[in-house]
Order: structure tokens, then C-alpha cells, then sequence
């Protein structure tokens, strides 16, 4: 389908980049040939100011997460004003000057303000692309085409850990690994400006007069054949009409208050959206992969001795089962995948906290359970949480409610990775993967009884039957 080649040609780019940023090969890189003690830094390094503090490094690393917070935040207010086309296209531009600065940075300080500058370009991404997929895909793909963006995310991380590994002993590495994304930025920008607006943000703003209503609506009629293609045929303009009678029936008309983004159909979906991304992160995702290594050597495989291997080989994990959710998400339904994934996330905590509390002469079962969380949270968290936000808020409010959303998930990570050693120190590796199990047990029970299935509805009709 012309449709989904299209998307999945520019979304491709867009989550390589995103995910190459957000995961921590490119501080490891950096540490590694910064790094004063193995004897090469000054020279491998190729900068003078090489010898960083933990502070340093640490402000380094969590960068681009503040600037994702930041940019989560810009979103609230130029979502729904700019589309989420011209959203994008903005981040694109937001990761080519951050990936530049941080490049060629001169010194730490500017290093700090390219990752926070990328990192607002991040948050930007995150929040308009899953509302672009999901406004623009047909209801039959939707999932599949949203959780493409995660396979892509998940493809964007295999390469920054294998890039990783290949660079890591090259002179200034650093920057050849940060600046790589430039040149990508600025194909992601040219391939979203080649692509229409969403049908269904354009119809959005001619029922709240923003423009002329036979106008917006023939724009959205030659929007919605672009991105369909042949397969479209003769029915956009029925389905244009579809699309406007029910944003009228569900009074769609009014601009929004802030106020009902906690009120009604928009804080039920506040609830499910919100709460899917925050038990995404506060069920130990930041931290589990931090033992990866360490499980590995207990366990005698050879390749753990260096960080890089285990992540290419975690990687590759992730991106297989990514692309079973990929495959089956459309015909399982979300809330399968969901309770299944989870289940299994559970029995892994459970199994890890009870490897470092009294079962550590048995590492087989320690490598057996991290094999299975990262594939159970490829299932499930990984892909589902972000196509379900980007369902169930109505239209109205969708790019607000998803920037709530979008902060809420990188809050919950910044949380869970800054008290994620404090709290190791106070109660022990063991007791801390219980704790992780018990809150995986309440999303469990959040998933049953709140989730609602959304399998082969229509953006509309999500709201009008299941809010």
C-alpha cells in the first residue's frame, strides 16, 4: 500500500535518530575515550578537557532528557497551532542543530547545551509522530504502522550500540558518533516536508472556523488521497464527510479549555494513556538493562567482558520481538499483548530479585529472566503504550493530552534512573527487583480493568464509544 510505504520511509529515519540519542552508547563512547585511567584518553579522545567528573558525565548522559522534558512541554502549546507535520519538520531541525553543537563542541559547557537542544528535539518527535501515524493510518493498520515507529526505534538502538563498538577506539570518536545524526536529520526534515498534514487535523480546524470550511475540506480530500494512494479510489471525499459528521457529533467545534484536559473523555484517556507510560518506566526499564553486563559474566559468556557486545546482542533481542508485536498487533489486539508481555515482565522481576537475594549460585536464571523481560516489554510496554496514546485522546485535545502524556514517560524515566542507585545502596539489588515486580503486579491489574481494546476502530469511534 502507497500509504504505508510512505510513512514507514519517513518515520524510518525519524525513530533511528530518536533512539540512537536515547539510549547511552554515545556517552559510553564518550566516557571510554575520555576515560583517564586506561592510559589512551588524551589521545583517543582528541579534545584536552577529557578528564570529566561523574557530575560532568552524568549531566552529559541525562541532557537530552531534559531537553526532552523541554520539548515536551513546547509541545503542549504548538501542537495543535503548527499540525503535526510542522511538528516534526521543527524537531528535525531542533536534532540538526543540536547534533552539530554537540559535534563540535569546543568545550563541556556547549557539549551540555547540544545534548539539551537534541533532547528538545526528541520530546517534540516522541509527541507528534504517534498523533501523525495514527490520524493518517486506516484503522485496519493503525497499530501496525504505530508500532513500526517503536521496530524502528528499537532498529535506531542496535545501530548506535553496533556504531558504538566500531568507534569506541577511534580518535575523537565521540563526534563522529553524535554528528552522524545531522545528515539524517535533514533527510527526515525534506522527507516530512513531502508529506501532506494530517486529514484530520486540517478537518479540525475548519470545524472550529479557522479557516474556509470548502477550502480545508478539498485540502483534506487531496491530503488523505496522497497518503492512500490508489487505494483510496473514488472514497475520499465519502470519507472526508464521515470524518466531519462525527467530529460534529462529538461537539468538536470549541476550541479547548485547559481545564477539560482533566475532565471527562479527555482525563479518562488522560488515565489510560498516562498510566500505560508511566508503569512503562517505573517497572525497572531504565534500570534492568543496567545489570545486563554483570549477568552476563556471572553467567561465563566471554563477549560481556565488553558492554558494547552485550548491548548488540540485547539489541537484536529487542528489534526480534519488536517485530512480532509489529506482526501481530493488528490481529491479537492490544490488550493480549499487553496482559501476556507484562505477565511475563513480572515473572522476570520476581526472578531477577530472587537471583540476588538467595538464588545468586544460579546465574543461568538470571540470564534466562532479563532475556525474557526485554522480550516480555517488547511485547508489550515497548510498542502498545505509545500506540495506545495515541488513540484514545479525542481529537480536540489530542496534542495536548499527548504532550501530558509524553512528559509524564520521560519523568517517570528521569525518576526512575536518578533514584535508581540511591535506592540499590539502601535496600540491595534484590529487594529493589521485588519492588519493580510488585509495581509490574499493579499494571497488571491497571491493564485488566482500565485498558479498553481499540483492534479495528476508528480514531472517532474510540471516542465515542470507549471514553
Amino acid at each position: 500500500m502507497i500509504f504505508a510505504q510512505n510513512v514507514t520511509r519517513s518515520f524510518k529515519t525519524r525513530t533511528t535518530l530518536t533512539t540512537a540519542d536515547q539510549t547511552t552508547i554515545n556517552t559510553y563512547i564518550l566516557v571510554a575515550s575520555m576515560d583517564s585511567e586506561n592510559g589512551k584518553s588524551a589521545d583517543t579522545s582528541g579534545i584536552s578537557w577529557y578528564n570529566l567528573s561523574s557530575v560532568q558525565v552524568g549531566l552529559i548522559t541525562s541532557g537530552s532528557l531534559y531537553g526532552a522534558l523541554i520539548g515536551s512541554i513546547l509541545a503542549f502549546n504548538v501542537a495543535d497551532f503548527l499540525g503535526r507535520r510542522k511538528e516534526l519538520i521543527l524537531s528535525s531541525l531542533t536534532y540538526l542543530v543540536g547534533a552539530l553543537i554537540t559535534a563540535f563542541a569546543p568545550n563541556f559547557v556547549v557539549l551540555v547545551i547540544g545534548r539539551v537542544i537534541y533532547g528538545i528535539g526528541i520530546g517534540l518527535a516522541m509527541h507528534a509522530a504517534p498523533m501523525y501515524i495514527a490520524e493518517t493510518a486506516p484503522s485496519q493498520i493503525r497499530g501496525l504502522l504505530i508500532s513500526l515507529k517503536e521496530f524502528f526505534i528499537v532498529l535506531g538502538m542496535l545501530l548506535g550500540y553496533i556504531a558504538g563498538s566500531l568507534l569506541v577506539d577511534s580518535v575523537s570518536g565521540w563526534r563522529f558518533t553524535y554528528g552522524i545524526s545531522s545528515p539524517l536529520s535533514f533527510i527526515m526534515g525534506i522527507g516530512m516536508w513531502w508529506l501532506p498534514p494530517s486529514p484530520r487535523w486540517i478537518l479540525l480546524q475548519a470545524i472550529q472556523g479557522k479557516g474556509d470550511m470548502q477550502g480545508l475540506k478539498d485540502s483534506a480530500i487531496t491530503c488523505l488521497c496522497r497518503l492512500r494512494g490508489e487505494a483510496i479510489g473514488d472514497s475520499a471525499s465519502h470519507k472526508v464527510d464521515e470524518i466531519l459528521l462525527e467530529l460534529s457529533e462529538i461537539r468538536e467545534e470549541r476550541e479547548p479549555a485547559l481545564a477539560e484536559i482533566f475532565q471527562g473523555k479527555c482525563l479518562k484517556a488522560l488515565q489510560i494513556g498516562g498510566g500505560l507510560v508511566v508503569f512503562q518506566q517505573i517497572t525497572g526499564q531504565p534500570s534492568v538493562l543496567y545489570y545486563a553486563t554483570t549477568i552476563f559474566q556471572s553467567a561465563g559468556f566471554s563477549a560481556a567482558s565488553d558492554a558494547t557486545k552485550v548491548s548488540v546482542l540485547l539489541g537484536f533481542l529487542k528489534l526480534v520481538m519488536t517485530g512480532v508485536a509489529v506482526l501481530v498487533v493488528d490481529r491479537l489486539g492490544r490488550r493480549p499483548l499487553l496482559l501476556g508481555g507484562v505477565s511475563g515482565i513480572v515473572i522476570s522481576l520476581f526472578c531477577l530479585g530472587s537471583y540476588y537475594t538467595f538464588l545468586g549460585n544460579i546465574p543461568a536464571l538470571a540470564v534466562a529472566a532479563l532475556l525474557i523481560y526485554v522480550g516480555c516489554y517488547q511485547l508489550s510496554f515497548g510498542p502498545i503504550g505509545w500506540l495506545m496514546i495515541s488513540e484514545v485522546f479525542p481529537l480536540r485535545l489530542r496534542g495536548r493530552g499527548l504532550s501530558i502524556a509524553v512528559l509524564l514517560n520521560f519523568g517517570a524515566n528521569a525518576l526512575v534512573t536518578f533514584a535508581f542507585s540511591p535506592l540499590e545502596e539502601l535496600v540491595g539489588a534484590g529487594v529493589l527487583f521485588y519492588m519493580f515486580g510488585g509495581i509490574a503486579v499493579l499494571s497488571l491489574i491497571f491493564i485488566f480493568f482500565i485498558v479498553p481494546e481499540t483492534k479495528g476502530l476508528s480514531l472517532e469511534e474510540i471516542e465515542a464509544k470507549l471514553l
